[in-house]
């Protein structure tokens, strides 16, 4: 989630931004069995295994900047997963902070092999190098995630469906994300999606995970680009996830 370039004066970067956090939400988190996290963008209906934390790190590069990005989340009680993040941002301006992310996420109904299951994101985004001079406590968004099992586990599709106030704007929009992870090979997936909002066109994205460590210590790598701009707005990633059993008291 959230991925664009911003600038002081530019208000379509900070609308690109904040689409791909509040899509993202930051919801990658996922402690067992098939799972839609990172790197994919469009959220699933799970959450990490009660009284336990991950950490999810990546670098995403497009033409004019470098982003990497840092998102802890624990579950403590056994179904509200809390993620606190941000990431920082290497343009021509510089190096900064870029996006602070808050969110919690819980399941109405949990995932079984076969079976389907959804539940509720509800978060915030705040830009520190844009909202400092306004005093906006940040973008804020809700989504409802859902997930489907097919073929015991080994085909995953996820759906989201929310909305994003944009502060900086005072404007809201719809927001979606339509992905999959196709199991290739034994702790091996190939993801791919789409994800937008009401108005411009959707970005997409592919790539392949790896789990070095099964549940706990997992690579990744995608692309993607923006529908319809001829490699305009193309990014790369590469990041890792480190998920640890239960310790939380």
């Amino acid at each position: 989630m959230k991925l664009a370039r911003r600038d002081e004066t530019g208000r379509a970067g900070i609308a690109r931004a904040s689409l791909c956090a509040s899509v993202a939400a930051l919801g990658f988190l996922v402690a067992e069995g098939a799972r839609a996290a990172r790197p994919m963008v469009t959220d699933d209906a799970r959450i990490v295994d009660a009284k336990a934390c991950q950490l999810e790190a990546w670098v995403k590069r497009d033409r004019e900047s470098t982003e990497r990005w840092a998102l802890p989340a624990c579950n403590f009680t056994g179904n509200l997963e809390v993620t606190l993040g941000g990431t920082r941002i290497r343009d021509a301006e510089g190096e900064q902070p870029t996006d602070v992310v808050l969110q919690g996420k819980t399941l109405f109904r949990t995932l079984e092999p076969g079976g389907w299951s959804w539940g509720l994101v509800v978060g915030t985004v705040r830009h520190p190098r844009l909202d400092r001079e306004r005093w906006l406590l940040g973008d804020l968004y809700a989504y409802v995630p859902a997930t489907f099992s097919f073929r015991e586990d080994r085909v995953i599709v996820h759906t989201n469906l929310g909305l994003l106030h944009e502060q900086a704007s005072d404007r809201r929009f719809l927001t979606w994300g339509l992905g999959t992870e196709l199991q290739l090979a034994a702790g091996t997936w190939l993801i791919a999606e789409a994800f937008g909002r009401n108005e411009g066109r959707p970005f997409y994205q592919a790539g392949v995970r790896h789990w070095i460590v099964r549940d706990r210590v997992q690579i990744d790598a995608t692309f993607g680009d923006r529908l319809g701009r001829g490699g305009a707005e193309r990014f790369f990633s590469i990041g890792v996830r480190l998920i640890s059993p239960p310790f939380l008291p």
